[in-house]
Protein backbone atom coordinates (compact mmCIF):
# COMPACT_ATOMS: atom_id res chain seq x y z
CA UNK A 1 0.00 0.00 0.00
CA UNK A 2 1.49 3.46 -1.02
CA UNK A 3 2.54 6.03 1.79
CA UNK A 4 1.15 9.10 1.73
CA UNK A 5 2.29 12.28 3.72
CA UNK A 6 -0.78 14.76 5.29
CA UNK A 7 -0.44 18.39 5.89
CA UNK A 8 -2.89 20.11 8.04
CA UNK A 9 -2.13 23.32 9.95
CA UNK A 10 -3.61 24.30 13.42
CA UNK A 11 -4.40 27.55 15.30
CA UNK A 12 -2.07 26.35 18.36
CA UNK A 13 0.33 23.98 18.93
CA UNK A 14 -1.62 22.48 21.73
CA UNK A 15 -4.61 21.64 19.59
CA UNK A 16 -1.92 20.19 17.22
CA UNK A 17 -0.64 18.10 19.48
CA UNK A 18 -3.75 16.72 21.30
CA UNK A 19 -5.41 16.20 17.98
CA UNK A 20 -2.25 14.19 16.17
CA UNK A 21 -1.67 12.24 19.97
CA UNK A 22 -5.53 10.69 19.29
CA UNK A 23 -4.79 10.24 15.52
CA UNK A 24 -1.99 8.36 16.34
CA UNK A 25 -3.57 6.46 18.83
CA UNK A 26 -6.28 5.02 16.67
CA UNK A 27 -3.57 4.18 13.79
CA UNK A 28 -4.99 6.64 11.50
CA UNK A 29 -1.17 7.82 11.31
CA UNK A 30 2.20 6.35 12.17
CA UNK A 31 3.89 9.65 13.08
CA UNK A 32 2.94 13.47 12.66
CA UNK A 33 5.38 16.81 13.31
CA UNK A 34 4.42 19.43 14.95
CA UNK A 35 6.15 22.51 13.48
CA UNK A 36 4.72 25.33 15.32
CA UNK A 37 6.07 28.94 14.13
CA UNK A 38 4.13 28.77 10.49
CA UNK A 39 3.29 31.98 9.40
CA UNK A 40 -0.15 31.67 7.10
CA UNK A 41 -0.95 34.54 4.62
CA UNK A 42 -4.61 33.77 3.37
CA UNK A 43 -7.74 35.36 2.10
CA UNK A 44 -11.04 34.22 4.16
CA UNK A 45 -14.15 36.23 3.87
CA UNK A 46 -12.91 39.32 2.02
CA UNK A 47 -9.98 39.78 4.20
CA UNK A 48 -5.75 38.97 4.01
CA UNK A 49 -5.06 37.46 7.36
CA UNK A 50 -1.50 36.97 8.73
CA UNK A 51 -1.98 34.26 11.17
CA UNK A 52 0.54 32.14 13.59
CA UNK A 53 -0.26 28.70 12.96
CA UNK A 54 1.65 25.03 13.40
CA UNK A 55 1.84 22.45 10.86
CA UNK A 56 1.00 18.96 11.27
CA UNK A 57 2.97 16.23 9.17
CA UNK A 58 1.71 13.23 9.14
CA UNK A 59 2.62 9.85 7.56
CA UNK A 60 0.18 7.43 6.97
CA UNK A 61 -0.99 4.87 4.61
CA UNK A 62 -3.40 5.70 1.59
CA UNK A 63 -6.07 3.30 3.19
CA UNK A 64 -6.13 5.01 6.19
CA UNK A 65 -6.81 8.45 4.39
CA UNK A 66 -10.63 8.46 3.91
CA UNK A 67 -10.82 7.68 7.71
CA UNK A 68 -8.44 10.30 8.79
CA UNK A 69 -9.85 12.93 6.41
CA UNK A 70 -13.28 12.56 8.31
CA UNK A 71 -11.39 12.38 11.62
CA UNK A 72 -9.28 16.06 10.82
CA UNK A 73 -13.11 16.94 9.88
CA UNK A 74 -14.71 16.17 13.17
CA UNK A 75 -12.22 17.18 15.31
CA UNK A 76 -10.53 20.11 13.84
CA UNK A 77 -11.57 23.73 15.21
CA UNK A 78 -11.19 25.21 12.43
CA UNK A 79 -14.89 25.47 10.15
CA UNK A 80 -12.19 24.40 6.69
CA UNK A 81 -9.04 23.10 7.30
CA UNK A 82 -6.50 22.64 5.18
CA UNK A 83 -5.99 18.89 4.77
CA UNK A 84 -3.84 18.31 1.92
CA UNK A 85 -2.56 14.55 0.70
CA UNK A 86 0.89 13.78 -1.71
CA UNK A 87 2.25 10.71 -2.27
CA UNK A 88 5.25 9.65 -1.50
CA UNK A 89 7.76 8.22 -3.89
CA UNK A 90 10.59 6.97 -1.88
CA UNK A 91 12.35 7.05 0.57
CA UNK A 92 13.70 4.93 3.24
CA UNK A 93 12.28 1.32 2.83
CA UNK A 94 12.48 0.29 6.19
CA UNK A 95 10.91 3.15 7.64
CA UNK A 96 8.12 3.26 4.68
CA UNK A 97 7.38 -0.48 5.98
CA UNK A 98 7.09 0.54 9.44
CA UNK A 99 4.39 3.46 8.40
CA UNK A 100 2.13 0.42 6.55
CA UNK A 101 2.52 -1.44 9.71
CA UNK A 102 1.30 1.05 12.05
CA UNK A 103 -1.48 1.92 9.78
CA UNK A 104 -2.48 -1.04 8.22
CA UNK A 105 -2.15 -3.25 11.16
CA UNK A 106 -5.32 -1.53 12.79
CA UNK A 107 -8.10 -3.92 13.75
Amino acid sequence: MEVIIVYCTFPTKGDARQIGTQLVEKQLVACVNLLPGVESIYQWEGKVHHEGECLLIMKTSQSRYVQLEKALLELHPYDTPEIICTAVTGGSEGYLNWVRDQTEGYH
